[in-house]
Formats: C-alpha cells, sequence, structure tokens
C-alpha cells in the first residue's frame, strides 16, 4: 500500500555530476587553464567554455583551441590529456561546491523514501574523489562513472547500472541531469529526466527534451513527488 509519508519509497533518483550537483567548472577550467599557459596560450575565459564541461576535457580542449585560432589533432589531445587530469586532481575541489540547495534537496529526497544514485560521464575515480572531498559520498547509495562500464551517456546503459546498483528499478526512477547526454540517457532507458537549468546546458533547457525544467533545487522533491504520483495513477489506471 502507498504511504503517502514516503511518496518516493521504492523509487531512484539519479544525478549527473557536473552543473548537476556541483559547480565544478572553475576547478575544470582553472585546470584547463595551467595547460593553455603551458602552451603558450592565453587562458580560457570561463564563459567561453563552461557550457562544455559536461562533454568533458575533450570539447573544452576544442573549444579552447579554437578561440586562439588554432586547431588541436586527437594524438594532441592524448598527449595532454594526463597532465590536465593531474592538475584538476590535485585542485578537484578548490573551488568546486554544491549548487545552493543541493544537499537540502538531497536530504529532503531521503526523508520521503528515495534512493539516491549518482551517474556521471567524469571518470569513476574523479567523481568519488570530488564526492569525498565536498562529503557528499555518504548521501548516495550508487556511484557509476565514465568508465565504470565500457559506454558512457547517452547510451542508457550506466543509468540502467546505477539504479540497479541503488537497488532501484528503471521503471521506478528519475534522472536529474543539465545536458544532451543525461536527456539522451534518460530516453533511451525510458526514464523520466528532470533538467537543472542552472547547470551546463548544451542547448537552452527547454530544447533538451526533459520532462521538467527546474531553476533551483527547491523544486526538485516536488518534482519528483509529481513524477511518482502520476506514474503511480497512470499504472492504475491500466
Amino acid at each position: 500500500m502507498h504511504d503517502p509519508s514516503k511518496p518516493l519509497a521504492g523509487w531512484t533518483i539519479a544525478f549527473d555530476l557536473d552543473g548537476t550537483l556541483v559547480e565544478t567548472a572553475p576547478d575544470l577550467i582553472g585546470a584547463l587553464n595551467v595547460i593553455l599557459i603551458e602552451q603558450g596560450m592565453a587562458p580560457a575565459p570561463m564563459t567561453a567554455v563552461r557550457q562544455l564541461v559536461g562533454h568533458g576535457l575533450r570539447g573544452m580542449l576544442i573549444r579552447a583551441y579554437a578561440m586562439a585560432d588554432r586547431t588541436i589533432s586527437e594524438d594532441e589531445i592524448a598527449r595532454l590529456r594526463p597532465r590536465i587530469v593531474d592538475v584538476y586532481r590535485a585542485r578537484i575541489a578548490l573551488e568546486s561546491h554544491p549548487f545552493p540547495g543541493c544537499l537540502d534537496a538531497l536530504a529532503a529526497l531521503r526523508a520521503r523514501g528515495a534512493a539516491l544514485a549518482v551517474c556521471t560521464n567524469k571518470p569513476e575515480g574523479l567523481a568519488r574523489l570530488l564526492l569525498e572531498e565536498l562529503d557528499m559520498t555518504r548521501l548516495f547509495d550508487a556511484i557509476v562513472g565514465g568508465d565504470t562500464l565500457p559506454v558512457q551517456k547517452p547510451d542508457p546503459a550506466p543509468l540502467l547500472e546505477a539504479i540497479a546498483r541503488a537497488g532501484g528499478d528503471a521503471s521506478r526512477a528519475i534522472l536529474v541531469g543539465d545536458a544532451s547526454p543525461d536527456t539522451g540517457a534518460a530516453r533511451a532507458a525510458g526514464v523520466p529526466c528532470v533538467i537543472c537549468e542552472f547547470g551546463y546546458n548544451d542547448l537552452p533547457p527547454a530544447e533538451l527534451g526533459g520532462d521538467l525544467i527546474i531553476g533551483h533545487f527547491d523544486a526538485l522533491a516536488t518534482a519528483a513527488v509529481g513524477i511518482a504520483a502520476s506514474c503511480r495513477t497512470a499504472a492504475e489506471s491500466l
């Protein structure tokens, strides 16, 4: 029987990490700029590359080089990547922080009975290090990174794996994200997706194809409960 005091019991809420749970752009772009300076280039301004954070270091490098009227080969990206990762690891939580209202929203979802998971394209080791530095690891039942499986979002497999590891089922799950890899994975998995418009949106939020858009974490618990209620009503009408 449905417990109205636990409207999300049996539900799993999965989260993207960069641009959804945590504002990581300052540290990622800071690491990128160390490498650009080493290559004799000007630092990239935050506003020029912030929206590419969700597409990883490759996308940020390509954009930064294009801004300097230079091209970068895949071989050069592969050569620079370990150096960027080392610099980033050393400063992984120097300026990064949870978005406003994030921690309260996670607590509210827990109080309503939800299990929580992270599903990110960030390498799992870096994701775990970041969450540990921010004292957030304890808040999640599962963490799946970009190298946990052979594929990444928008492939649905990492999302389905994160849900399963959290003890859930895709028929009662929600993904919270900020960019097209998130909506792509959610659609492929048949999971509703909530878009955070404050994140690293690579398209206007309304064009990403999510089910709901929130402008602040204060709205998330209500949105999740509403999605769960709609799914429950639809199932009962069958």
